[in-house]
């Protein structure tokens, strides 16, 4: 599976354990932002209605319906949260 921060391949043998890390950055593999059900439109930015709320999307969680995302990319399951805040606050500046 690829990790959604560094983009890095990361060769794992069966389940994503929770104490999986990126082999590149050290970053948590077991994390929404890394799940097949991860989508930032939903509620909970997750197509799983069953699933939890976790608040914290790079974080490693004990989800049931964890599902490793062979094909996740950096950058690409939404905008990082700086792009966001910024574009917010651009709405709201004087010309």
């Amino acid at each position: 599976m690829r990790c959604g921060k560094c983009g890095r391949e990361n060769t794992l043998d069966g389940i994503v354990g929770r104490n999986e890390v990126c082999s590149s950055c050290g970053a948590d593999l077991r994390t929404c932002i890394n799940c097949g059900h991860y989508d930032p439109g939903k509620y909970n930015s997750c197509r799983e209605p069953q699933a939890e709320r976790v608040m914290d999307k790079e974080k490693r969680n004990f989800c049931d319906f964890f599902s490793a995302d062979k094909q996740a990319r950096p950058g690409e399951k939404g905008p990082a949260k700086s792009d966001s805040r910024s574009r917010l606050e651009d709405l709201f500046k004087k010309s």
